[in-house]
């Protein structure tokens, strides 16, 4: 009764939205358990088999040749990958003389080990994707075999594949990369969370349980501290928001401008923000970097203009490095804003403007009730993709002030975001375990947000039109 009911919600869900109910693939693992032969079921132990039966030899040969190559892998290395896990290693490096002759013994390393085990763990998976697909298209060869009198041919599914079914093939390509290049460092990185690898133990370490994440959210860690961290926390939030509205607002100010109708020279004004894009952003940084410090370029100006006696703390000040960080940014982002914005305007119909002048709308209201809610439906996933990569700007802060300034004994300085601070623990202090913990509050607060805001907007709610 139950399944009935989703059903009828997911078909009223569907043709709300403009689509045809899709049914779901009756050649699940369970159906294939249940209502499959001797051949099928026999499958889930020699994969393939019930593909040749059914003549589909070079499919069924793919399969076999999967689980052959898996059962290899974890002879020769697998297995001793998973040993080796649980203890993270325990040989130390060694010279000794044996007899007349010195030898040298490698130890263990522990991050080769941690490495290792994790590919292991995540290909052990796959190999568990890969069963289940085998036991599923052997079903679906006996149910087709005797529907049809024949399974389709290895052709059939080739075609399949580049007409009804070309989303798998055009998406296998970045899946592969994503789990490649972002779940199993993501995986290695979590992993890392909870060892001992910092500057003391770089070759090996040990697992520590929640260790490292109680040394953070703690006061009595000499280098990390909860103070520390809901400090840096607090600013990374505070600079991702007005770094985002800021520029967004600005921008959408100068864009406007630009696009009303008694602004001339509107492609020349274009071609200036434009050409600001064009120049690398970290040599603006560095320019500007040089210029604010206390005997840069600046200073030395409004010293001589008598407007100042002495250097103003623009990086020595933690108030006024923030605030420096915050309009620096406003240069580098707001051209970005601007061309966004103005292909929105752009596109906004003309006739709801001359509707609402017909009835009597002023400008703040044409654009509280048009312009306004127009941008946001269209730009919500764009603010919220600005939001979480400015929540790791790495290139703005660490070029403009390095964190600084910073008070003795602290990590991480005023100025220093989430992603910053994580830097200056793995690639300055080598404390790589402290680090990934860091990268993983990271990673739970931009989810966190970027969810449910992206939740929350008209742009997934109303995703067919804009109303």
């Amino acid at each position: 009764m139950s399944t009935v009911t989703l059903s009828q919600r997911e078909l009223k869900r569907r043709r709300k939205l403009g689509a045809e109910y899709v049914a779901p693939s009756p050649y699940t693992l369970k159906a294939a358990l249940e209502k499959g032969d001797i051949f099928t079921k026999l499958s889930a132990l020699v994969f393939g088999l019930g593909n040749i039966v059914h003549k589909q030899y070079v499919k069924g040969l793919l399969f076999l040749a999967g689980e052959v190559g898996f059962i290899l892998f974890m002879i020769f290395s697998g297995a001793h990958n998973l040993s080796m896990l649980p203890s993270l290693g325990w040989r130390k490096e060694s010279t000794e003389w044996v007899g007349a002759k010195l030898v040298h013994t490698p130890g263990d390393n522990s991050v080769t080990i941690l490495l290792y085990g994790v590919c292991t763990l995540v290909i052990c998976l796959l190999f568990l994707l890969w069963w289940s697909l085998a036991i599923r298209s052997a079903y679906k060869a006996q149910c087709l075999g005797g529907k049809n009198g024949r399974a389709p041919s290895f052709m059939d599914d080739i075609h399949t594949l580049f007409d009804s079914k070309a989303n798998i093939l055009l998406l296998a390509l970045p899946v592969a990369g994503i789990v490649i290049f972002t779940v199993l460092p993501l995986i290695f990185m979590i992993s890392m969370a909870f060892t001992s690898y910092d500057h003391n133990h770089l070759v090996l370490f040990d697992w520590v349980g929640l260790q490292n994440f109680k040394a953070v959210f703690s006061n009595s860690g000499s280098i990390v501290s909860s103070r520390l961290f809901l400090s840096v926390l607090l600013w990374t939030l505070v600079w991702a928001f007005f770094a985002t509205f800021l520029n967004f607002f600005f921008g959408l100010f100068l864009a406007m401008v630009i696009q009303r109708n008694t602004t001339r020279g509107k492609g020349f004004w274009r071609a200036v923000f434009s050409m600001s894009i064009a120049v690398p952003q970290f040599v603006s940084l560095l320019v500007m970097h040089q210029m604010l410090q206390p005997q840069g370029a600046v200073n030395r100006i409004l010293e001589q203009w008598g407007w100042i006696d002495g250097p103003m703390p623009f990086f020595t000040d933690a108030t006024w490095a923030r605030v420096t960080v915050i309009v620096i940014n406003l240069w580098v982002g707001i051209p970005y804003t601007i061309m966004q914005v103005t292909g929105i305007l752009q596109n906004i119909p003309a006739e709801l403007y001359e509707a609402a002048k017909i009835d009597g709308a002023n400008w703040w209201q044409i654009f509280v009730k048009i312009t306004m809610p127009y941008i946001i439906f269209v730009l919500t996933p764009y603010l919220i993709t600005t939001f979480t990569g400015n929540v790791n700007n790495f290139n703005v802060i660490y070029l403009l002030t390095r964190g600084d300034p910073i008070q003795v004994g602290d990590s991480a300085g005023k100025t220093d975001l989430l992603i910053t601070w994580l830097y200056k623990l793995t690639v300055d202090r080598s404390d790589y375990n402290l680090g990934a913990v860091i990268g993983i509050m990271t990673f739970i607060v931009l989810a966190i947000v970027s969810l449910i805001t992206y939740r929350s907007s008209g742009s997934y709610k109303n995703e067919e039109a804009f109303r």
